[in-house]
C-alpha cells in the first residue's frame, strides 16, 4: 500500500509509512495502539492554495484552532478526529441542496478507503479484533466529513484554519458548543494539543464598511435566534485578536504609520468603534458591558499566506456569553483550563 502523504508541524510535504510496510521489515507494530494502526491510513489534507484568493472575495465560514507552535501537525490530525464527529450530521442538514453526483463519488471513495482501511488492520495484526476495525472504520468516516472542510495555510505559528465552501455554511457555532457539551459529560477525551476552536460564522475584509455590514448581519441572526435570551438594554462587548500584528509594536514608528494607513482598522479603537456601530445599527439601546455581557463579537485578523501587499481579511462571530472568556480579555473559551494545561 502506498505511503500516505501530508504535511509536517511546519507545513513541509511528509509522507506516512503504512503499519504493513514496518511489519514486513520485522519492526514491532504490536504497541500501537488502534489510533496509531489505523492512523496509517488517515491523511493530513494538503493545504487549499485557493483558499486565501476565495476569503478575499467570499465570506467563509469554518474554524479557527489554536495550538501549540510547532505542534500544528498533531494538532490537525486531533481537531479533524474531534470535528469529524460532528461536521458529517451538520452536513446532512444540509445535503438536499449538495449536488448529487458529488455526494455518490464521495460516498464510494470513502468505501474503498474503508475496505483499505480493514486490509492494513489485518496486516498489522493476526487477528484484529471488532473494536479496532469500528475505530477504523469510524475514523474514515470522520476523515470523509473533514473533507467537507479546506486547510488554508497561515503565516503564524501555532493556528490552523478550516474552511466550509461558501455554498455549504453549518452552523459552526452549534458544532463548538457540542464540543463542549461532550467533554463536560466525558463522551470526548480532553484534547493534548489544541486549546481553542474558534468558530468563525463569517468572513470579510477589513475594511469599515465591510466589517460593519458582517457584525450587524450577525447580531440580528443572534437576535432572531430564540434559543438566546437577551435583557432591556442588550448587554454586548467585543474582543480583537490580531495575530501576527502585534510585533508592530516593537518597530520603528514609521513603518506602524504605513501600516495603519493600508488598514485603519487595525488600530483597535477604530475596529471596536466599528464593531459598536455595527451592533447598534440592530440593537440601537445596547450598552458596553465587559464583565457579563449577553453578545459579544469576536473579531480575528487572519495571517492568509498568498494574498496581495495591504489585504487584510478578519474572522467574525457573535457568541453568548456561555462559550467565552472575559478575563484576561474576550476570547473564545479554552477547550481544557488554562490550570489544567500548565500542570
Amino acid at each position: 500500500m502506498a505511503a500516505v502523504e501530508g504535511v509536517d508541524d511546519v507545513g513541509r510535504t511528509t509522507e506516512e509509512e503504512p503499519v504493513c510496510e514496518k511489519r514486513e521489515r520485522g519492526e514491532d507494530t504490536e504497541t500501537l495502539t488502534p489510533w496509531e494502526q489505523h492512523a496509517s491510513i488517515i491523511s493530513i489534507p494538503r493545504f487549499d492554495y485557493k483558499a486565501p484568493s476565495s476569503l478575499l472575495h467570499h465570506s467563509h465560514s469554518g474554524f479557527l484552532v489554536t495550538c501549540n507552535i510547532k505542534r500544528e501537525k498533531s494538532a490537525t490530525k486531533e481537531v479533524m478526529s474531534i470535528l469529524g464527529k460532528y461536521v458529517g450530521s451538520m452536513h446532512e442538514e444540509k445535503a438536499e441542496s449538495c449536488d448529487m453526483n458529488v455526494a455518490s463519488k464521495k460516498q464510494k471513495l470513502c468505501a474503498q478507503e474503508i475496505e483499505e482501511g480493514n486490509q492494513v488492520l489485518q496486516k498489522a495484526g493476526e487477528n484484529p479484533n471488532v473494536e479496532d476495525l469500528k475505530l477504523a472504520k469510524e475514523s474514515i468516516n470522520e476523515e470523509h466529513n473533514n473533507s467537507l472542510m479546506s486547510l488554508v495555510k497561515l503565516t503564524k505559528s501555532g493556528l490552523l484554519l478550516f474552511t466550509f465552501p461558501v455554498e455549504n455554511s453549518p452552523d459552526t457555532t452549534n458544532i463548538v458548543s457540542q464540543v463542549f457539551q461532550s467533554m463536560e459529560s466525558g463522551a470526548l477525551k480532553a484534547p493534548i494539543w489544541c486549546h481553542r476552536i474558534f468558530p468563525v460564522q463569517a468572513t470579510c475584509g477589513l475594511t469599515e464598511k465591510e466589517l460593519r455590514e458582517t457584525v450587524s448581519k450577525l447580531v440580528q441572526r443572534f437576535v432572531d435566534d430564540k434559543h438566546n435570551t437577551l435583557s432591556n438594554p442588550v448587554k454586548f462587548a467585543a474582543g480583537y485578536q490580531r495575530r501576527g500584528m502585534e510585533e508592530t509594536k516593537g518597530k520603528i514608528q514609521k513603518e506602524a504609520s504605513e501600516v495603519l494607513d493600508q488598514c485603519p482598522l487595525l488600530d483597535r479603537s477604530k475596529c471596536f468603534e466599528t464593531v459598536a456601530a455595527g451592533v447598534k445599527d440592530i440593537v440601537p439601546d445596547s450598552v458596553v458591558d465587559l464583565k457579563s455581557p449577553e453578545l459579544c463579537v469576536l473579531v480575528e485578523l487572519l495571517p492568509l499566506s498568498r494574498i496581495p501587499s495591504g489585504s487584510f481579511v478578519a474572522a467574525v462571530s457573535v457568541l453568548p456569553h456561555r462559550l467565552v472568556s472575559t478575563k484576561p480579555k474576550l476570547c473564545i473559551k479554552p477547550l481544557v483550563p488554562e490550570t489544567k494545561h500548565k500542570k
